[in-house]
């Protein structure tokens, strides 16, 4: 059985103790240490927190700016406005520590490192219900859904996606060339993109086009 190599960030020294504790207990587990494994990535990253603050968020948005491993987190307190701050900084696994057992945690990071996600059932439904308001009374009247594009910036994709050009592209949308470019170069600029084939595979892997 393969080692899901795994990393630990906590506010807390006793805390990040403990938790490493538990991994080391697990087969399927493998503790990362980057100052023993400099060569070599943690899989997923376990970052523990008591309540998603301004200073846990940042730290999950320092993870994923800087790594390409998954998240997973557990927090002791989660309320509902928080549930999408830490989607956005890209946790794909929620933990309640009072839930935070070997087993439970194993399972999720598994679970994780996979491509999967997971949520515990109730706040699932809390997430799905932030999204829908984010989606309806903030992104909505703006022209965006939650992946941040625009059905025209979305068609513009698409299409270039099928190896049309710019002035093509123009032509099929009925907009002048000046105007595809304005809209390639808002997408991205605002989502941070390399350029245009970068924010293609973008709306690819985000399941647009």
């Amino acid at each position: 059985m393969e080692r899901i190599t795994v990393g630990l960030r906590a506010q807390d020294p006793v805390l990040e103790a403990g938790l490493a504790s538990q991994v080391r207990t697990r087969p399927e587990l493998a503790l990362h240490k980057e100052e023993e494994h400099e060569n070599e990535s943690a899989v997923v990253i376990v970052v523990v927190v008591d309540c998603v603050d301004d200073n846990a968020l940042r730290e999950l948005r320092n993870v994923k700016r800087t790594t390409s491993a998954r998240v997973v987190l557990v927090a002791s307190h989660l309320e509902d406005q928080h549930l999408v701050s830490a989607a956005e900084c890209g946790v794909a696994g929620i933990v309640r520590r009072t839930d935070a057992t070997p087993e439970r945690l194993t399972n999720v990071i598994r679970a994780v490192a996979r491509g999967e996600g997971s949520v515990p059932a109730d706040l699932l439904g809390r997430l799905l219900e932030q999204v829908g308001r984010l989606q309806g009374q903030v992104l909505g009247p703006l022209g965006l859904n939650v992946n941040g594009l625009a059905e025209r910036e979305i068609e513009v994709l698409r299409l270039i996606a099928e190896g049309y050009e710019t002035a093509d592209i123009a032509t099929k949308l009925s907009y002048s060339e000046r105007t595809i470019k304005n809209v390639l170069h808002g997408v991205i600029s605002r989502l941070h993109l390399r350029n245009r084939a970068h924010a293609v595979a973008y709306a690819l892997r985000q399941g647009l086009i």
